[in-house]
């Protein structure tokens, strides 16, 4: 018999998908005879490709308001002949593919929209983290079991980087559009030399977008070792692990050191609400200020103190 073919949506920021990972591989767990196909951005193909979870990685064409596009895309859903579908991003756009199959032959589906066959409804205004709502959800499809993301599957080469014994994680970034998530570098330059005094080298990890961050964090600290831009997401894993602690924004590489291991101290402001999105880890501790900028190092430094190792 054929294997049957199941149809895992996940788009979404790098936190939110990393943190479907347990998910996914729950799912890949209840169905070990199926060929799992996962619908991604383009960014994360080679992560879900990394994950071994996946027969196929598909890239979400999103067709939004072109007509032809959404027929092409129909054709495509309605042609790979899934048996289930498991909605992760539970969005208005894949609420709509659900509608693009036909009310015959439309596969079990997992997700919130009107009509599933495992449907999981919960409020507009809930304040559930996305990793219990995800459990919630998979519990009516009758997964019972979804544990925290395992990224055993990340690793990579630190040997050309030139690492101290004791090293702490520095995260500055965040996404362009959202300002208001980021610590000041200033403060993250005090944290910096903090930590250097304490004999724990800090180490800047980021994109090329945090090269201004990285620049005057090793102004304030020239101890400090910049990493910004030349790790990919298996040496920032390789790296979690091996770190006393990471401190970082609400974005997605402070959700992979929580996930890798490392004891993280996360920083939220009122443009996220850690309720939801808040890292998950062995040892993670929140911070919140409305804004940033009035965060001291003092409470930062304290939340160190309680959770490094």
């Amino acid at each position: 018999m054929p294997r049957p073919r199941i149809l895992v949506i996940k788009l979404g920021a790098l936190g939110d998908f990393l943190m479907a990972l347990g998910p996914m591989q729950a799912i890949r767990r209840h169905h070990p005879d199926a060929d799992l196909v996962l619908l991604t951005r383009p960014a994360y193909r080679g992560l879900g490709e990394a994950t071994g979870l996946f027969q196929e990685v598909w890239i979400d064409p999103a067709p939004r308001w072109s007509p032809v596009a959404w027929l092409r895309w129909r054709a495509r859903l309605r042609a790979a002949g899934f048996a289930r579908v498991y909605d992760l991003q539970t969005s208005d756009r894949t609420a709509g593919y659900f509608r693009l199959f036909r009310r015959d032959r439309t596969p079990e589906w997992s997700g919130k929209v009107d009509g599933a066959s495992h449907r999981h409804v919960y409020p507009a205004d809930h304040r559930l983290h996305s990793i219990d709502r995800q459990r919630a959800q998979l519990a009516v499809a009758g997964i019972a079991e979804v544990p925290l993301p395992d990224l055993g599957f990340l690793d990579g080469d630190l040997a050309g980087f030139g690492l101290p014994a004791r090293f702490a994680l520095l995260i500055p970034g965040s996404s362009p559009e959202r300002p208001g998530k980021r610590w000041p570098a200033d403060r993250y330059g005090e944290l910096a030399a903090q930590l250097a005094a304490r004999g724990v080298t800090p180490v800047v990890v980021g994109g090329p977008a945090e090269a201004a961050e990285a620049a005057a964090i090793r102004a304030a600290e020239p101890s400090a070792l910049d990493l910004t831009g030349r790790t990919d997401l298996g040496q920032l894993a390789a790296l979690a692990r091996r770190a006393a602690v990471a401190v970082g924004n609400d974005t997605g590489p402070t959700h992979l050191a929580a996930l890798a291991g490392c004891p993280t101290v996360a920083l939220f402001s009122a443009a996220s609400d850690p309720a939801k999105t808040a890292p998950r880890g062995a040892a993670v501790r929140e911070l919140y200020a409305a804004a940033l900028a009035g965060l001291p190092v003092a409470p930062v430094l304290a939340a160190i103190e309680d959770v490094w190792k």
